[in-house]
């Protein structure tokens, strides 16, 4: 029933920025706690950034300072704003929705992030 649609992703150069978005067709979207994970070469995947519903966020040590994580409950779409990029932020990035208690987590197809000179 819900769909999560990423976008933004691609090659950037060092100190670069890039806004990642998420698309979603939920009519409750407004409720869903929503993530940004990221998998880089050889890691585990790994919490990035998360928005309540409410607006409250947190980040990741690594990312924090560098990435802002919003959302347009209007639209549906939640937001990654990538600023001053390393290239140890290569990853495909994945955006991720809590539904809620009892329900899986859903999830994007990935979008990915290349930072390198």
């Amino acid at each position: 029933q819900v769909q999560l649609v990423e976008s933004g992703g691609g090659l950037v150069q060092p100190g670069g920025s890039l806004r990642l978005s998420c698309a979603a067709s939920a009519n409750i979207f407004s409720f869903y706690v929503m993530a940004w994970y990221r998998q880089a070469p050889g890691k585990q995947r790994e919490l990035a950034a998360r928005i309540t519903p409410s607006g409250s966020t947190n980040y990741a040590d690594s990312v924090k300072g560098r990435f802002t994580i919003s959302r347009d409950n209007a639209k549906k779409t939640v937001y990654l704003q990538l600023n001053s990029l390393k290239p140890e932020d290569t990853a495909v990035y994945y955006c991720n929705a809590q539904i809620g208690i009892g329900i899986p987590d859903v999830w994007g197809q990935g979008t990915q992030v290349t930072v390198s000179s």
